[in-house]
């Protein structure tokens, strides 16, 4: 059975000492998923995550059990290069994937225990021994025997406002899996948001929580249509390393916006930070389109951070195939 809605290493980690660990170690050509992702094998019909669109699973579930039996780490090609000539890969390209019979389970504990307290790192593999551990910094890609996977924190979003659009933004990208806190001063927008799933915080006045800490995987959202709340809650998220801030409003709003958080002393610098009129679709008309408008264009952004940052590693990376984080 395939299961693509929990997360492969919690279930790695719950489950009995004999599962396998499967992780992408290479791409080639177009890939439905990046290098490092990761599922987990229990038994031949049984697994969590996917590592393609359905091409691949059921055989490296099959080549996991051996993997298992032996107790020895295996490194399967798919696609170009493949020995499986009756396995295709409908996007072309080739696909290496490493089996790990007995993945650390006190690393993987540890690389846990830094994603739920959002601290970014890196896991080295040794493809040929299996063996692992953690370090701070490095780019995933593989050079030789070594595969790095980099795990940066989950984007998350910190949305604040009142009304349909702060409540139909909160549980769209709460639906797509993303953290999610929903701050506003009026009772059916956290209730809205609350039944959504979504984490909640009344607020009482027109102020940038001093309890709040957000990080550079976090994107800051206001949808307000009092815009007097909004200078003094986007001063303070410009004090903060978060990738994306912006706010709901027309182009005459956006300016006076900007001069309001002119004349509170906001640099120029900072306020070029600010994205407004928000969203990749222009006058958005209902909640909902203006909704999948905005996260579109924070995926966006995320995406083009992340594709400077693997640029800048591969200038400094020698021969190491980088591609990213996941």
């Amino acid at each position: 059975m395939l299961n693509t809605t929990r997360d492969p290493i919690e279930a790695f980690l719950a489950a009995p000492e004999d599962a396998v660990l499967a992780i992408i170690a290479g791409v080639e050509g177009p890939s439905y998923r990046p290098v490092g992702a990761t599922m987990t094998v229990f038994t031949e019909f049984d697994r969590v995550g996917t590592l393609s669109s359905g091409c691949v699973e059921s055989d490296i579930s099959l080549h996991a059990m051996e993997a298992r039996d032996q107790g020895d780490p295996k490194l399967l090609r798919y696609g170009q290069g493949s020995p499986f000539a009756d396995i295709q890969l409908p996007c072309g390209g080739g696909l290496d994937i490493l089996l790990l019979p007995h993945a650390d389970r006190g690393v993987m504990a540890e690389l846990m225990t830094r994603r739920d307290a959002r601290i970014g790192c890196t896991l080295v593999v040794d493809t040929v021994t299996g063996s692992m551990h953690l370090q701070d910094s490095g780019a995933t890609g593989r050079s030789g025997d070594t595969l790095l996977v980099r795990f940066d924190p989950d984007l998350r979003f910190v949305v604040f406002g009142k009304g349909p659009e702060a409540s139909t933004f909160s549980t769209l990208v709460h639906s797509a899996g993303y953290p999610t806190l929903l701050l506003s001063p009026d009772s059916e927008t956290l209730d809205d948001g609350k039944a959504a799933g979504c984490d909640i915080q009344h607020m009482v006045s027109a102020a940038f929580p001093d309890t709040l800490t957000l990080d550079d995987r976090t994107a800051v959202v206001l949808f307000f249509h009092d815009h007097e709340w909004e200078p003094p809650i986007m001063a303070g998220a410009l004090e903060t390393p978060a990738f994306y801030i912006g706010a709901q409003g027309s182009q005459r709003a956006r300016d006076a916006r900007m001069l309001i958080l002119e004349g509170m002393g906001v640099t120029a610098e900072a306020r070029a930070r600010l994205y407004g009129p928000v969203g990749l679709i222009q006058s958005a008309r209902d909640a909902g389109t203006l909704a999948v408008s905005v996260l579109a264009q924070i995926l966006d952004v995320a995406m083009q951070i992340e594709r400077e940052k693997v640029r800048s590693a591969t200038k400094t990376g020698g021969d190491n195939e980088l591609l990213g984080t996941v």
